[in-house]
């Protein structure tokens, strides 16, 4: 670290990518349920970590739980075929309205009253060495020379994460900010103030393209230090993957910072955005299934010379890269002073179908009581005190309309629900206090859970999750669908580590 003193400015600062960010359901909405954000609501000085807003529209680019929400209050609980054009209709509408509000053709979307960096500076979508590339000129640059594109195949805001990184990176669009990344705004708290307690989570990105676009193609020499739309790999290869983060670990070394943690990286097979099917149907016994396709996909419709989707070779290989990537962050977290947040360890914890011997428990004693002392939650809990909370798909009971599955991951399948965040911001406090940091709060799980709607109240239209997800995901040919690939599709696609996205064949 660059050097000691007593007191620092800012107090917790967050960097990084769509976990640190507060991404759920398709979009970056409520910045204030992030893990950072409850970390600090935890310190007790929750009003002092400027955060960037995306509540208008109900945020960028999608969120899935308004837009079921806003169908359901449209047709009502059951998609058939005499409702089937009046949905198609309605969300199109809806998505022309979001997409046409974050393009800037409705108000200015800038912020003339935030003349400093936020102190969550994290991106979706970014990858490591985005952090250093990107800046709101290039990204303003980029999205004027790639034509907003009007049609049925494009429902979701063009160019959403560059749209998203110019709101967070320079929200006044002045000149004095353009250029800066968010390792440049990270150094300009740095030097105004000093940072206590600096959060650095990247790194997911840099193998989740092979969950998005179910193909892993490596890195090559060409895709390193280069900005997110010249890449073209899913998967940074080992060895690239150390070379861009000891060149992040370095520049934030010479920063004025007292502390740094770094997270671990989950098995990118563990989120159900893939759905794991074995040729047999039945439960694999190690942890592996023979298939993992798009989670919309029913084990009995999966059909392998249909479907496009990853290999038990494949899921075993990513999972192998993902070890060789949490060496590397332990090892250079090591020589650089950082303190790792083990992460990866609690989620796998948490993961029911790897029948792996657990070690810790995921779900504190707190957020417990909290489901329990909830009426809207209280069923969660058994007899035996455990929570039903499980990293499965969302799925509602037809007959009671409650959870009976699922609970950590949201609605897009890739990035953690409400509860998700909390469970990841207890992770990281238990890391921070063992390394000095004072928290007056334990985390606030009843503010968790009370925002958790997807849980307390979950839309009627989920009861039926295999329709609801059949219709969203209806292809070109479907001519009920008044829009083109299908939104699921489309979700899944800005969540890509390579910009380009070859279509499903169908």
């Amino acid at each position: 670290m660059f050097f000691r003193q007593k007191t620092y400015r800012h107090k917790l600062v967050a960097m990084g990518d769509s976990l640190a960010q507060g991404f759920k359901n398709g979009g970056i909405y409520r910045t204030d349920l992030s893990f950072p954000a409850l970390l600090s609501r935890a310190m007790g000085d929750y009003s002092q970590m400027d955060l960037p807003s995306f509540s208008a529209q109900a945020g960028i680019p999608i969120n899935m739980e308004v837009l079921v929400r806003g169908l359901e209050e449209n047709i009502g609980d059951d998609i058939n075929l005499l409702n089937s054009v009046q949905a198609g209709h309605h969300i199109y509408s809806t998505l022309k309205r979001i997409k046409s509000y974050w393009e800037g053709q409705v108000i200015s979307l800038k912020n003339e009253d935030q003349q400093t960096p936020y102190h969550n500076q994290a991106i979706w979508g970014f990858s490591i060495s985005d952090c250093w590339l990107l800046n709101e000129k290039f990204c303003r640059e980029y999205i004027r020379n790639n034509k907003t594109q009007y049609s049925v195949f494009n429902v979701l805001p063009d160019q959403g994460m560059y749209t998203t990184a110019r709101l967070v990176l320079n929200p006044t669009f002045d000149n004095k900010f353009e250029n800066h990344t968010q390792v440049d705004n990270i150094r300009e708290l740095s030097d105004n103030g000093g940072i206590e307690n600096l959060i650095a989570c990247l790194g997911h990105n840099n193998v989740v393209g092979a969950v998005t676009k179910l193909k892993i193609e490596y890195s090559t020499e060409s895709d390193i230090n280069v900005p997110f739309n010249e890449r073209r790999c899913t998967v940074f290869r080992p060895e690239h993957f150390e070379q861009e983060l000891k060149t992040l670990y370095s520049k934030l070394s010479e920063m004025n910072i007292k502390r740094v943690f770094v997270p671990t990286i989950p098995y990118v097979t563990i989120p159900p955005a893939i759905r794991g099917v074995n040729s047999d149907l039945y439960v694999p016994i190690d942890g592996y299934f023979d298939y993992y396709a798009r989670f919309w996909i029913w084990d009995e419709d999966f059909d392998p010379d249909k479907h496009p989707h990853l290999t038990r070779d494949d899921a075993i290989e990513l999972d192998e890269i993902v070890d060789q990537y949490n060496h590397t962050i332990k090892k250079l977290a090591d020589e650089h002073g950082f303190v790792v947040v083990p992460v990866a360890r609690h989620v796998q914890s948490a993961a029911r179908r790897r029948h792996l011997p657990e070690t810790i428990s995921p779900f504190p004693d707190g957020f417990i009581k909290a489901l329990k002392n909830n009426p809207k939650t209280s069923f969660m809990v058994n007899e035996n005190g455990e929570p039903n909370i499980t990293t499965d798909y969302l799925r509602i009971n037809e007959k009671t309309g409650k959870v009976e599955k699922g609970g950590i991951f949201s609605l897009d399948g890739l990035h953690p629900s409400t509860i998700g965040y909390g469970l990841i911001a207890n992770i990281y406090k238990m890391s921070m206090e063992k390394h000095g940091v004072k928290f007056e709060h334990d985390i606030d799980w009843d503010f968790v859970i009370e925002n958790e709607t997807l849980v307390t109240d979950p839309p009627k239209l989920l009861h039926n999750l295999r329709l609801l997800l059949r219709f969203l995901a209806l292809g070109r040919q479907e001519k009920l669908m008044m829009f083109g690939k299908g939104l699921l599709q489309e979700m899944v696609e800005v969540f890509s580590s390579s910009p380009k996205v070859e279509e499903e064949h169908q």
